[in-house]
């Protein structure tokens, strides 16, 4: 029988301490940011560099996180934080959050942040670096209230999109099967009435729903922490995650109904197009910007096929970049593999549609005439 290491028997019983009893293992202090805009259901953060700051380099880049999830998915934690990263490599980044949703919001819909909080940020972001073009990261619902910000105001100063685990053909979702049949049998009542009756969908029956993807990651997490105890990494990013789930946020009762009727029953996004309102229609036809889009090859809210189905539904597109990296849904955007995929592939998409140089070119040829 081979004897445990001696420095491994020191580190599990460190990490174990620590997890039981001490602080933790994560570093979740988060990125410096200041507030430089505030709205309804709105506050736009410009992260601070550690350093003293340096004349613009890069383009900036706009965060953009889904409804119900905590905006910290784009900094989960010191040493695995796209925030951080970004910074990292001289880019002025940005992030739009939307804060807790309360009963008193349950008549916002899905309009008010594709027509308001989005293009806003955009535009304070812009103004905030001198009349640069922004790069827009979204993640999941995000990377879709995103597009369909850009399609709807093509005046809105967006140089490209990067989506992240967002899926656009919902009939290949196939987690959301027995929802849809059960919506086929009671005529979408049975939900729609759930949801008026509780102003949306509460955040503790969100972060149930999120939990409830990873069962089995629950059911054997006891297991999987005796056999990783001396792995200080591992066991930190675990404990991040599980901070992130539990800290979800509830979505709007309006917004939640356009999401259930438009996008799972009818899945409006695989045609191209979504009726916003009554009188107000978006189709995807108009986005004109490249494209990134990256989908989690384990990802069960958002698989593949349906991430990979918005290819097809930009015609205008210059551009459409797709890839598939390691991961689940939270783990493709921000996992420890992420760093040497993802994220590589966003370094590369926002290195090469960079507009910082093409403004100052054009700025000084405007000053010369």
């Amino acid at each position: 029988m081979r004897l445990p290491n001696v420095d491994n028997v020191v580190d599990s019983a460190a990490n174990a301490w620590d997890l039981l009893v001490g602080r933790g293992v994560a570093d979740l202090s988060r990125t410096p940011s200041s507030i430089i805009d505030e709205g309804p259901q709105r506050t736009v953060h410009r992260y601070r560099t550690p350093t003293r700051p340096r004349p613009l380099r890069h383009a900036p880049v706009l965060l953009v996180p889904p409804l119900a999830a905590p905006a910290t998915c784009f900094d989960l934690r010191r040493g695995c934080s796209i925030a951080e990263h970004l910074l990292a490599r001289g880019y002025p980044t940005y992030l739009v959050d939307y804060g807790p949703i309360s009963f008193n919001d349950r008549d916002l819909g899905l309009e008010h942040w594709v027509d308001d909080v989005i293009p806003r940020a955009v535009e304070v972001v812009s103004e905030d670096t001198g009349g640069e073009r922004v790069q827009v990261v979204g993640w999941c619902l995000g990377g879709i209230m995103a597009t369909l910000a850009a399609a709807g105001h093509r005046e809105l100063p967006i140089s490209s999109l990067a989506l992240i685990a967002s899926p656009f053909d919902f009939e290949k979702v196939r987690l959301m099967a027995p929802i849809r049949r059960l919506a086929d049998l009671t005529g979408g009542r049975l939900v729609s009435g759930l949801y008026r009756a509780l102003g949306g969908a509460p955040a503790t029956l969100v972060s149930l729903g999120f939990r409830a993807t990873a069962i089995d990651r629950y059911v054997t997490k006891p297991i999987w922490i005796t056999r990783n105890l001396d792995n200080r990494e591992v066991l930190a990013h675990m404990e991040a995650v599980d901070d992130y789930m539990a800290n979800m946020l509830a979505y709007p009762g309006r917004t939640f109904g356009q999401l259930y009727h438009r996008f799972f029953r009818v899945n409006e996004l695989a045609q191209g197009r979504l009726q916003l309102t009554e009188d107000r229609r978006i189709d995807l036809s108009r986005v004109e910007q490249p494209v990134l889009t990256v989908a989690g090859k384990s990802d069960v809210l958002a698989p593949v096929p349906a991430v990979l189905a918005v290819e097809n539904l930009l015609p205008n597109a210059p551009e459409v970049e797709t890839h598939v990296a390691p991961g689940g849904h939270l783990g493709v955007l921000t996992g420890r593999s992420a760093m040497t995929t993802t994220w590589n592939y966003l370094d590369e998409f926002l290195a090469r549609h960079d507009t910082h140089e093409e403004s100052h070119e054009r700025a000084a040829g405007e000053v010369a005439a």
